[in-house]
């Protein structure tokens, strides 16, 4: 049976992140603070020197998922603890800072593990949604597999279109052709359509679902009084939407994946971002406080 990484052995990790919680709470409110709070107390630096090893830790997980051959407890394992610790460090840490906050080093790193932190919380919102979604869109069929149907779709167009006439023929060719998929990284996650078609009298335009090259077809099937091409023509402007259709699903396959993907190229820099601004308060706090 299948089992999520956040009910991993019957919420183990949920269960030790909320003691750890409850316990630096605990101690917050019972230790005697300087007025004003601030992390220069042993309480302070007992929070301080968890944060920092929780901080490391965490982003050992991506390491440790490349290690194949790792006795060390499961990838899944480390998955739910580096979400519910990583959780955890949230109270962990601003009650190591006291709730002082300022313009400096310290506050830095604090926001940086913040920003991280947040991230994190979308990666696993992304992860419990989009792929039910991804499925549900391809109809379970893979992105391969939707490009040989695409493929055999452009075959039946070709042929139908020599019977359609020269000027048909040639503007289906240009929009199969120039149809685009993908494209820059901000089209993918906006599931842009940049597709184009040249067409006569008109030039190069955009052709956005399959739309202009469908409109061309219909305005030259009006105008048929040929009952073969006519026929051919009707079955073109079919085919045609049906193949708007289906990029329409790769287009958006393709726009899934970039976002369930995209969170990582916020939460893995931050991350070592967060662990150097992290290293420089630790250096900064033993040489000047």
């Amino acid at each position: 049976m299948f089992e999520s990484f956040l009910t991993y052995r019957s919420g183990r990790w949920f269960w030790w992140a909320s003691a750890l919680s409850l316990l630096s709470i605990g101690l917050y409110a019972w230790h005697d603070l300087p007025d004003p709070p601030n992390g220069g107390t042993w309480l302070g630096y007992t929070l301080g020197t968890i944060g920092a090893v929780l901080i490391v830790w965490l982003i050992w997980l991506g390491r440790r998922k490349r290690d194949y051959g790792s006795n060390a407890g499961t990838v899944q394992g480390w998955t739910s603890a580096h979400v519910y610790l990583g959780t955890a460090l949230i109270i962990i840490a601003t009650l190591h800072t006291g709730f002082q906050f300022g313009w400096n080093l310290h506050t830095l790193a604090y926001t940086l593990m913040m920003i991280v932190i947040l991230s994190g919380f979308f990666g696993i919102w992304a992860y419990a949604r989009y792929p039910s979604m991804m499925t549900e869109n391809t109809g379970g069929k893979s992105r391969p597999e939707l490009y040989t149907e695409v493929a055999e779709l452009d075959r039946q167009l070709q042929r139908l279109a020599e019977k359609g006439g020269p000027e048909v023929a040639t503007a289906v060719a240009s929009a199969l052709e120039r149809t685009v998929v993908g494209g820059s990284w901000l089209a993918q996650l906006r599931g842009e359509d940049l597709s184009e078609v040249q067409l006569p009298g008109k030039g190069r335009v955009s052709n956005a679902g399959m739309n202009a090259i469908v409109d061309f077809v219909i305005e030259h099937l009006g105008a048929s009084r040929d009952g073969a091409q006519g026929e051919a023509l009707r079955e073109l402007s079919t085919l045609l939407g049906n193949r708007a259709r289906l990029l329409a699903r790769v287009r958006r396959d393709v726009q899934l994946v970039g976002l369930l993907r995209a969170w990582l190229f916020v939460h893995v820099p931050v991350a070592f971002a967060c662990l150097a601004a992290l290293t420089a308060h630790i250096v900064s706090v033993f040489i000047y406080w």
